[in-house]
């Protein structure tokens, strides 16, 4: 998300609870307070969609304030003589926090499906090819474009049987990442350096992919799992 859209939706997080909470000021004496207060939390869960922890606990404290400045008496000030309103006052702010971290927990669930979608679809892609007999050159590109993309690489090239070669990273077939011939538990890729991707099929190797990740680049489990495979599925169509 860039800075810009961060600042938005803070500002939006302390400004539309604010603002509907004012609106709300002609219900006052019509609707309970935990009415109000249940309005409230339907615009911090608004607020909150966006994804961000921070709008989302900054938006529950804004309508908590607000409600207690318009609805609690004395009105129009930041007290609260009554009990009653000050547990209100209190859930509405545990709530709102509450229904932030679900909807943050949401939006990451929902982004990791579109991301799991989008590897699938590569994957198809790329065994269809193969399976249809298309150009192997043109599959080579295919997939290579498609590792960038699935690692966050900055470049990504392709060597006909060719493995070893001044012994770089090597990403292996289970996903593991070998550096010096040895695993490594880091969950970033080496900067600085090609990682070698091995195309093979049948126990015969075709080729592989130099692959150049920009410094701090997370490969996830499933990213390196997406990689290997796509990688596979040129093996098969070059075998």
């Amino acid at each position: 998300m860039s800075a810009a859209r961060v600042n938005l939706t803070l500002v939006a997080a302390l400004v539309v609870p604010a603002a509907a909470s004012a609106a709300l000021v002609p219900a006052r004496g019509h609707l309970d307070n935990t009415d109000i207060a249940l309005v409230m939390v339907v615009v911090i869960v608004a607020v909150a969609t966006a994804g961000r922890r921070a709008a989302g606990y900054l938006a529950a404290v804004s309508a908590g304030v607000w409600f207690e400045f318009f609805f609690t008496r004395p009105y129009h000030r930041f007290s609260i003589d009554e009990s009653a309103d000050v547990v209100t006052f209190v859930l509405l702010v545990l709530v709102g926090a509450a229904v932030t971290e679900i909807a943050v927990w949401g939006r990451r669930r929902h982004t990791a499906a579109l991301r799991q979608e989008g590897y699938l679809h590569d994957i198809a892609l790329a065994a269809s090819v193969g399976a249809t007999g298309g150009s192997s050159v043109e599959l080579i590109k295919d997939v290579a474009a498609q590792l960038i993309q699935t690692l966050g690489l900055t470049g990504c090239r392709f060597q006909y049987g060719v493995a070893g070669v001044g012994n770089p990273p090597r990403l292996c077939r289970d996903g593991r990442l070998l550096v010096d011939r040895k695993p490594s538990n880091a969950p970033t890729l080496p900067a600085g350096v090609e990682i070698e991707l091995l195309v093979e099929s049948g126990g015969r190797l075709h080729g592989r992919y130099l692959l150049s990740a920009p410094a701090g680049t997370v490969a996830t489990p499933e990213q390196r799992r997406v990689a290997v495979t796509l990688a596979a599925q040129v093996g098969a169509a070059l075998g």
